[in-house]
């Protein structure tokens, strides 16, 4: 059974930078596409970035050039998925997931988050201005 866990949301001021951490265990990464989403209340969740088990990474436009993901091998049983967010704004302001899924790719995860079967209980992000 594969679990994942975020950590490291919190508050910040515009122009900070934060980095999202997601304990994946259970699988193996390189079956699988995972990608990091966030949503406002009373808005849908969105793609904000996603890498497949080829490495092909997927930013939605207003993160790109900001935010990063990544992704690095723990241990047998465990990825740590990654994402560093510099330069923050209060639109980024969010709860932010990551999710996994074996069989999208990067592209289609971003646009079409409802795809993914896995996801993390979610972090906060507030970036005050």
């Amino acid at each position: 059974q594969v679990h994942l866990v975020e950590s490291g949301g919190g508050s910040v001021q515009a122009g900070g930078s934060l980095r999202l951490s997601c304990a994946v265990s259970g699988y193996t990464w390189r079956r699988y596409c995972m990608g990091w989403f966030r949503q406002v209340p009373g808005e849908e969740r969105e793609g904000v970035a996603t890498i497949d088990r080829d490495g092909q990474i997927r930013y939605t436009n207003s993160v790109e050039g900001r935010f990063t993901i990544s992704v690095e091998n723990a241990d047998n049983n465990m990825y740590l998925l990654y994402l560093q967010m510099n330069n923050l704004t209060p639109e980024d302001t969010a709860i932010y997931y990551c999710a996994a899924d074996p069989f999208t790719r990067a592209e289609q995860a971003l646009f079409y988050p409802a795809d993914l079967t896995l996801w993390g209980q979610g972090t906060q992000v507030t970036v005050s201005s």
